[in-house]
């Protein structure tokens, strides 16, 4: 059974970082892919960033280029997700989530969600 267990989250003010952590266990990870999504209250889950564990590949949101950075630690089965510069309209629930690199888009694996909160 895969388990995602996020966390990081918290309150920063606007231009501060975070850096969220996602620590995945329950199966060896080399042939999938991890992501971050956010969701508002209110409005669709939005994705992120992902990253293909065997080789590291990663590609952004718009929204997330250029300030965020989306890693993976081999040893410690986690991926992190690192988020500078941060705005208010980053605020939302962070979810990380994982699939198998095969052609299905659904991510089936969810962990529960970390806050962030950016205040203005």
């Amino acid at each position: 059974q895969v388990r995602l267990v996020e966390s990081g989250g918290g309150l920063v003010q606007a231009g501060g970082s975070l850096r969220l952590s996602c620590a995945a266990s329950g199966r060896t990870f080399n042939r999938y892919v991890m992501a971050w999504f956010r969701q508002v209250p209110g409005k669709e889950r939005e994705f992120v960033a992902r990253i293909f564990w065997s080789d590291g590949s990663t590609r952004y949101a718009d929204s997330a280029k250029g300030r965020f950075t989306i890693s993976r630690d081999n040893a410690k089965n986690t991926v992190y997700l690192q988020m500078n510069s941060l705005k208010p309209e980053d605020t939302a629930v962070y979810y990380c989530a994982a699939k198998d690199d095969g052609i299905d888009l659904k991510y089936p694996y969810w962990g529960q969600g970390t806050q962030v909160t950016v205040s203005s």
